[in-house]
């Protein structure tokens, strides 16, 4: 009798996990027939290499929000270039190394090599638009400063000019830059610029009690999609420590 309480009580337990098991697939889109199909039914697969049978590629979607590169530096005659890259990123503390992708080997990556140095200016929300104008694609004669209308601030340890209207902007020397390759190491036409962060400039209305605040700088972050931007507020802030 014991025997049979006891696999009656371990079948309930059972059934009550696979229902909340359920429940979660539900909550999320998701489909299970039960613990072997590990929510891949109703799941849409796709290989990149042979097309992703969407009206858009979700990867940036995926990968994303992602902070923007808006980088500028200078060519050989003297002429800023500023232009945001989506792929972009923080790599290392100490030293602080940041980096960006650019696909194709543009003006940005001609100038950076040559000079051995780069600035990155936050975009913010009053600034996005002005971000947008110097993604243009313009002979490297032409400098995104004017054509974005934003003023050039000189930079303290480096040559090339900070955007003047950004709370946030780092100066940067260069320290690496790698093409990509594929996993059958193919060279791909995919510039990696990594730049060690040699000065930092920060608004003071930006630090609450000397903590950077996030939200306050407003800044945005490139989504997926033709057009998407997302932006970060206060109130969608939660904390969260490591465990011990």
């Amino acid at each position: 009798m014991l025997t049979i309480l006891a696999d009656t009580r371990a079948c309930k337990e059972s059934a009550g996990q696979m229902a909340v098991v359920r429940n979660l697939a539900a909550r999320n889109h998701l489909h299970t027939a039960g613990p072997v199909s590990r929510y891949k039914r109703g799941m849409h697969f796709y290989e990149p290499s042979k097309g992703h049978g969407l009206p858009h590629d979700p990867f940036n979607a995926i990968v994303g929000p992602r902070p923007i590169g808006w980088i500028s530096s200078l060519g050989p005659d003297g002429v800023a270039n500023l232009a945001p890259y989506s792929f972009f990123n923080g790599f290392n503390y100490h030293p602080p190394i940041i980096g960006f992708a650019s696909i194709g080997y543009k003006d940005s990556v001609r100038n950076i090599e040559a000079s051995g140095e780069f600035a990155w200016s936050l975009v913010t929300r009053p600034l996005a638009e002005a971000m947008n104008a110097s993604s243009a694609m313009v002979p490297a004669s032409v400098d995104e400063f004017t054509l974005a209308a934003v003023t050039p601030a000189a930079s303290t340890l480096i040559k090339a000019p900070r955007v003047a209207q950004s709370p946030v902007s780092f100066e940067c020397r260069l320290s690496q830059i790698v093409q990509l390759q594929s996993a059958a190491g193919d060279k791909i036409d995919t510039w990696l610029v990594l730049g060690e962060v040699v000065g930092v400039h920060i608004a003071p209305w930006t630090l609450v009690d000397g903590v950077y605040d996030t939200a306050a700088a407003d800044p945005v972050l490139r989504g997926g999609g033709p057009a998407d931007y997302f932006g970060i507020t206060a109130q969608q802030r939660f904390r969260m420590k490591r465990p011990t």
